[in-house]
């Protein structure tokens, strides 16, 4: 849905001349393009400069009358060069694009039109996905309150006919993991309850070594404050352990979907494949946040290193802005606003928007996975 006025000259240093900058999406759109993968543009405001290139790239491109336009270089720039005064209708609106230059193929009266041309098109691209590597079954919703969502958060809640299938029950207790089904997807679920010790974490990488096997998709449920610290749990190998997590997590080929219900924090965001790690989507619920570490603990940690200090009141004077500053970069909605996530959801939509997102990764087949060195 393009509506781009060009790279933002004031900051070009910042958004023009490096790798990932504002020429990796021509780069990214002729890569998926040679893949085989559709994209459709849907021109509803102005596509300009660099930003031309969006839809002179796609496989169809949509243009709405007297709102869209598409120019290498618009009215002020050609003025600039060339002397040429020119409206931006002229220039490239919707008429000189689909009847003259041939650089759109569709005409839309207004956007809802350029929409609803937009849906034709997909009809028309006749994609089959692949089948998948397991058997979907028919959904079946869970069989408790779904109130009970905004409660306790039992994992059978999530899961179709509240059909969990738990493994390692009784081992790593504050790393819950088990199979069951989501919208007749089959998915593999870990789910925090409590902080990540040695035992947790190789649960959880023995169970993404299961779903990875199997070609299951895995669903992260974050609640998580970390990975056990002190004497005792790093001589007992909490870092080699948490590391084998960590690997299992990076590495695995199935789709991963992670959803943030409570805090995510430190390396325990790391293990649960947090942004980093790559999961296809991640959803934040509006209680949910993330910080590297809690804001007491921050202030407390720097305090320490800031200090020492005459009395507990200027301790706390110096650590009181660290904690507001941590209660506000820590909320969803920080987050949210920064694209670090795919969106703050109701907890209830949960298992409709986790269904999209793995009927969504079905489009690619599942490649098997190679895992890296695990640390013995």
């Amino acid at each position: 849905l393009v509506d781009s006025g060009g790279a933002f000259l004031p900051l070009q240093d910042e958004v023009f001349p490096d790798r990932e900058h504002f020429g990796r999406i021509f780069f990214n759109q002729a890569q998926l393009s040679s893949r085989g993968i559709p994209q459709i543009a849907l021109v509803m405001g102005s596509s300009t400069a660099g930003g031309a290139y969006v839809p002179a790239m796609s496989d169809e491109t949509v243009i709405v009358r007297r709102t869209g336009t598409i120019f290498l270089g618009g009215p002020p720039l050609v003025k600039a060069a060339t002397g040429e005064e020119v409206s931006a209708e002229e220039l490239g609106g919707a008429d000189l694009h689909t009847a003259t230059s041939g650089v759109a193929d569709h005409f839309a009266l207004d956007d809802e039109h350029a929409l609803a041309i937009g849906r034709s098109i997909v009809r028309n691209l006749a994609w089959r996905k692949p089948d998948p590597p397991w058997r979907v079954a028919e959904p079946a919703p869970p069989s408790v309150n779904p109130d009970e969502l905004y409660g306790v958060i039992p994992t059978d809640t999530r899961v179709d006919g509240s059909d969990f299938h738990e493994f390692k029950e009784r081992y790593g207790e504050t790393l819950v993991t088990g199979f069951g089904r989501i919208e007749g997807y089959p998915v593999g679920i870990l789910a925090n309850n409590g902080i990540l010790f040695s035992s947790s974490s190789l649960k959880g990488a023995h169970f993404v070594e299961l779903a990875s096997q199997r070609r299951i998709p895995l669903v992260f449920l974050q609640n998580i404050t970390g990975f056990m610290v002190g004497r005792e749990y790093e001589a007992g190998g909490i870092a080699k352990d948490g590391a084998k997590l960590v690997t299992a997590v990076a590495t695995t080929a199935v789709p991963k979907f992670t959803v943030i219900i409570g805090g995510s924090f430190g390396a325990g965001n790391y293990g649960m494949a947090g942004r980093a790690y790559g999961p296809r989507q991640l959803w934040m619920w509006p209680n949910a946040r993330i910080s590297v570490m809690g804001g007491q603990q921050a202030a407390r940690v720097l305090s320490t290193v800031g200090g020492p200090f005459e009395t507990d009141a200027a301790r706390d004077a110096f650590e009181a802005p660290i904690l507001a500053e941590y209660e506000r970069q820590g909320s969803p909605y920080y987050s949210t606003a920064r694209l670090w996530d795919d969106g703050v959801i109701d907890p209830f939509d949960t298992r409709r928007v986790l269904a999209m997102g793995i009927s969504a990764a079905m489009n690619a087949p599942i490649e098997a996975t190679r895992f890296g060195v695990f640390r013995m």
